[in-house]
């Protein structure tokens, strides 16, 4: 991986950790907080679009296509991921889908993006992966639930979250390289468009949106540059780089959370977190390389 390209995935991971600290609790809200998302991202980025390429592109039709397909992916990707964490352990769902989602977008991205990593490239994405994941289980040893059904409906959800975000990401990928699109322009377009789908989500509950907005609207304002600044980094690091290295790096965020969370928060096993920590980090050098 370039060193462009290995600093702008950091930068993401950066950016995205931070949104996640600083939304600490106000993101539970569920749907309320995604339409501010939504509007807030799609509004302070609209006007930097002149200013960073334009659409990228003179084919309206295919810009049109890749930010249409997009929204409704990432859509998808919330709703199956808020229903997820409604049916099973927080933990379980997000480790499973941050370690699902990455595997499959190498996988995908070999087969059908045609990228060919090195050996030791590979090693650092699986490092990667395998960090992650072992971050996401940190808690859940401790639950013992005796009418737990055998099939963790759960560790089900998660999957199918990271199905979502290897999907999202591969066609993200697809669009940007195959049309040229401007990153910013992209992301303003699929955030844009997923206003619908959240303003559907919350009718009859405006009281509790407009409530939200004015309790939080720092959080959110800090959220609506953030949380697209990191995906227009990743976007323009998939441009230049393989999508199967640009994947499992941008999980990089989880470990900065985590350690967050051991260091500041004061959160349980932090010898746990910070062992996973290092495997990522292992992963990150071999990537490096």
């Amino acid at each position: 991986m370039s060193a462009l390209a290995f600093a702008l995935v950091l930068a993401a991971a950066i950016a995205h950790a931070s949104w996640n600290i600083a939304a600490h609790g106000v993101s539970r809200a569920g749907m309320p907080f995604l339409w501010w998302g939504a509007i807030g991202s799609t509004l302070l980025w609209a006007g930097a679009i002149p200013f960073t390429g334009g659409l990228g592109t003179d084919d309206l039709g295919a810009f049109a296509l890749g930010v249409g397909v997009s929204a409704f992916l990432h859509v998808g990707y919330m709703a199956v991921l808020q229903r997820g964490y409604q049916v099973g352990g927080l933990s379980t769902v997000y480790a499973t889908a941050r370690g699902t989602g990455p595997f499959l977008s190498v996988i995908i991205a070999v087969l059908v993006l045609g990228e060919r990593p090195s050996i030791v490239a590979l090693f650092g994405v699986a490092a990667i992966i395998v960090g992650v994941v072992a971050i996401g289980l940190v808690d859940r040893g401790r639950r013992v639930d005796a009418d737990r059904p055998r099939i963790d409906r759960g560790l089900l959800f998660g999957v199918l979250t990271g199905v979502a975000i290897a999907v999202y990401t591969i066609w993200d990928a697809h669009a940007v390289r195959a049309w040229d699109l401007s990153p910013v322009a992209f992301m303003v377009g699929t955030t844009a468009l997923q206003v619908p789908f959240y303003s559907f989500a919350v009718r009859g509950r405006w009281r509790v949106v407009w409530a939200l907005g004015r309790a939080q609207w720092r959080r959110i304002l800090m959220f609506g540059v953030l949380s697209p600044l990191s995906y227009i980094l990743v976007l323009t690091a998939i441009q230049i780089a393989p999508v199967a290295l640009v994947a499992p790096l941008r999980e990089v965020s989880v470990v900065l959370v985590s350690l967050f969370g051991a260091f500041v928060l004061r959160e349980s096993r932090a010898g746990w977190r910070i062992a996973a920590s290092i495997i990522v980090v292992v992963g990150i050098v071999l990537l490096a390389v």
